[in-house]
């Protein structure tokens, strides 16, 4: 579908109101939970979950929604769909619990398994970012675009997001390969980070489900760069029985893959 600037602006908007819900939370003494995998779960994960589906619901009731947070679907029925979105109500729980401000409202439109849109809003600062592949990234501050791009060359020192909740031995051998400076960053700030040129290079082996990465693929792909596979292969959204993704590494300058270890 054409993701028309009414409707983006629209979605821009729902994931800014989804932030105010967070915050309200975030700054009041709050519970936390653990759901049946025991990751974390708090009243601002659910606040912003009704919001942003009841959202999306009213813009395009012809759109289904997938949300970290719905109950259960019928993995039959959800691989019939062609088009949808893919929602993080709240991506960086553990984040959000220890209260570091990093964590993000992640909203994707997915259309026959490639992420075509995203929004990645910050709710502590404000920040956002959105973009299309083959439309362009952007940074948002308050109604004003500034177009975002990857660092192409990629030059030495390279500055490799490294997750602050989630760091093993494998990410710990690649960035030991490349000698590059690691940075550690939460949530699918890692994306927006590699799309503004701030970093290069994220590396990921471990599970993550698609949530977390379609709308930051989305948008680190618009400003150039490129999220990929062990085999090269781009990430792909909706495909398997399971929601959770395989390993993957973001790159910046896609130039870098040629220099992957095997």
């Amino acid at each position: 579908m054409s993701l028309d600037a009414e409707l983006r602006d629209a979605v821009i908007a729902l994931a800014r109101k989804a932030a105010v819900e967070i915050l309200a939370v975030y700054e009041s003494e709050f519970a936390v939970q653990c759901k049946d995998d025991r990751s974390p779960l708090t009243a601002a994960d659910m606040a912003s979950h009704r919001c942003i589906v009841a959202g999306l619901q009213a813009l395009t009731p012809e759109i289904p929604v997938l949300s970290e947070e719905s109950k259960d679907l019928d993995i039959a029925a959800r691989r019939e769909w062609q088009t949808f979105w893919l929602v993080d109500p709240l991506d960086g729980t553990r984040e959000f619990i220890k209260r570091n401000g990093e964590f993000t409202v992640n909203i994707a439109l997915i259309e026959d398994g490639v992420a075509t849109f995203g929004v990645i809003q910050q709710p502590v600062t404000g920040a956002l970012w959105h973009g299309a592949p083959g439309a362009g990234a952007f940074r948002r501050e308050e109604d004003a675009d500034a177009a975002i791009r990857v660092r192409v060359p990629a030059a030495a020192p390279l500055r490799i997001a490294a997750s602050r909740s989630h760091r093993d031995a494998r990410t710990q051998a690649l960035l030991d390969a490349f000698g590059g400076e690691a940075v550690a960053c939460g949530s699918s700030l890692k994306f927006c980070r590699i799309a503004e040129g701030e970093m290069d290079l994220y590396p990921r082996f471990g599970p993550t489900s698609e949530w977390d990465t379609a709308a930051g693929q989305a948008i680190l792909e618009a400003a150039g760069g490129a999220v990929l596979d062990p085999q090269g292969r781009p990430f792909r959204y909706n495909q398997r029985e399971s929601l959770l993704n395989g390993d993957f590494i973001a790159l910046g300058d896609p130039a870098l893959r040629e220099r992957l270890p095997a």
